[in-house]
């Protein structure tokens, strides 16, 4: 499934978020003019091309030195700069990793870390250009909140709180263009999940670009079994919404988090870990990338291959319902 053509005639396609994040940075910085966009040679990826042509004075570019791009980004947020560092994931949250915790997060520094091409959207690159650890990184690290939108919806507004926030917050986004889901449910904010599609047999429980697929499977499952599913797009993994997490769990249903991400230490795992140190027991599995070398190919394909697909959650899905294979 490339997400490029959209599946379901029920939704509308989007553009890429990283366009939204483009869009919306240009609309604040026209307004604001201590909004900065620090990069990494990575204007281009970033769509940050127009935001420099219109706001030349408002984009420092560093050059490849991410630990550098972190550290000019921190100092300027110390000055009362609302700085947006740019760069992929893959580099940001591993080379500069120890800026982040140190000049960001332990300085308490607002910066805005926009992580692009994240999870495995390098494709045929590889493991050395995939962010596969930067949730389990951040969830380690205090003072810092960590989003994934999954769509345009919510990197709009993800933007414009994180332009506004006065803590550290890492904005995480793929390459794909990406449908709107649940548009008339237009609240967002930073620690609250958003119901994407209502249910009460089975959670679903996504971030970012595999709130689709998980929507899709919900759908699917629907009209196959007439079971209906819950999908969240947890977009703020740090904070967790344990609220939602507690009213989703409540009445026993079986639980499954999909995410582009390791299978240890990211949503599933923060998911996982609350409900058990809190008395629930429902049904439960962690989808995401094994704790292996990734198969090379697109990020369709590394879906495919790990089930992050319509058909590889509702086989999932299916088995819990069946009571089948559960793990908490």
């Amino acid at each position: 499934m490339e997400l490029d053509q959209i599946e379901d005639k029920d939704l509308r396609m989007g553009q890429a978020n990283l366009e939204v994040f483009s869009n919306t940075l240009q609309e604040l910085a026209a307004h604001d003019r201590n909004i900065i966009a620090v990069t990494s040679d990575s204007r281009g990826s970033g769509k940050l091309v127009p935001f420099g042509k219109k706001f030349p004075d408002q984009i420092v570019e560093i050059g490849i030195a991410e630990q550098t791009l972190v550290g000019v980004a921190a100092g300027l947020a110390s000055a009362g700069k609302k700085t947006f560092a740019v760069s992929p994931a893959c580099f940001l949250t591993a080379r500069a990793l120890e800026q982040i915790k140190n000049d960001v997060c332990y300085s308490d520094n607002a910066v805005k870390l926009v992580g692009i091409s994240a999870g495995v959207s390098y494709g045929a690159l590889g493991s050395t250009h995939h962010s596969l650890h930067d949730f389990a990184v951040f969830r380690a690290i205090h003072n810092i909140i960590i989003v994934a939108p999954a769509d345009n919806f919510e990197t709009e507004q993800a933007i414009r709180l994180a332009a506004g926030s006065n803590v550290p917050v890492y904005l995480r986004f793929g390459k794909k263009n990406m449908p709107f889901l649940n548009p008339e449910n237009k609240t967002f904010e930073f620690g609250k999940g958003r119901i994407v599609r209502e249910g009460n047999d089975l959670a679903i429980i996504a971030c970012g670009e595999t709130v689709y697929p998980s929507w899709l499977a919900a759908k699917a499952l629907e009209e196959a079994t007439g079971k209906k599913a819950c999908v969240v797009s947890m977009h703020t993994i740090k904070p967790l919404d344990i609220l939602l997490l507690e009213s989703l769990a409540s009445n026993g249903r079986p639980i499954i988090t999909v995410e582009e991400h390791m299978v240890n230490g990211g949503l599933g795992e923060a998911c996982g870990s609350w409900l058990m140190q809190n008395g629930f027991r429902n049904p439960f599995r962690i989808m995401g990338i094994l704790d292996e070398y990734t198969v090379t190919g697109s990020q369709v394909e590394i879906f495919d291959h790990y089930g992050i697909s319509k058909k590889g959650i509702m086989r999932i899905a299916m088995e819990l319902l069946d009571g089948k294979k559960q793990a908490l």
